[in-house]
């Protein structure tokens, strides 16, 4: 097979894609409606660990290699002239890079900081403002980050049809 260096890499950044979208799916259907069904005191506490729980090393190389995976996959199917896949490829980086992290940084990350400045115990009535406040809008833009990292994932699958279709 010619083209297996490219197929490895589009193999990679599909892997990397399809975690980052498990993981805000998972996100959009089960952990932030999980919260919401508990006291709001509670799903702060919840959500405050879990934000400072996932910043750790196995989640970094998914979120943050995932983009350098695609961008190492552009290049090489832009050198091996498998345009086709170049182009989906640019599209799911694009997705990406727009819709997951530049939203992640413009939305998630500020209203996760907010959070975190929250100190408990709280009022049932100041947490339940405070939990209002957050979940549906944070629900909004993690449902926003699930529907880019997803277009990201099938841009990537459409590049290996491309790639395996070219070899």
């Amino acid at each position: 097979m010619r083209n297996l260096p490219l197929l490895c890499l589009t193999l990679l950044s599909l892997l990397g894609c399809g975690a980052i979208f498990g993981f805000f799916y998972a996100w959009s259907v089960s952990t932030l409606r999980g919260l919401d069904r508990i006291e709001p005191e509670t799903a702060i506490a919840a959500m405050q660990a879990m934000n400072a729980s996932v910043r750790n090393m196995a989640f970094g190389l998914g979120y943050f290699g995932t983009p350098v995976a695609l961008l190492i996959t552009l290049a090489t199917a832009m050198l091996t002239q498998v345009r086709g896949a170049a182009m989906a490829l640019a599209i799911a980086l694009a997705c990406y890079g727009l819709g997951v992290t530049l939203f992640t940084a413009q939305m998630n990350i500020p209203m996760n900081q907010a959070l975190a400045q929250v100190s408990l115990p709280l009022t049932p009535d100041q947490a339940a403002r405070i939990w209002a406040d957050y979940s549906g809008p944070w629900q909004q833009a993690n449902l926003l980050r699930c529907i880019a990292s997803g277009l990201a994932l099938f841009a990537t699958a459409v590049s290996l049809v491309l790639v395996t279709r070219r070899s």
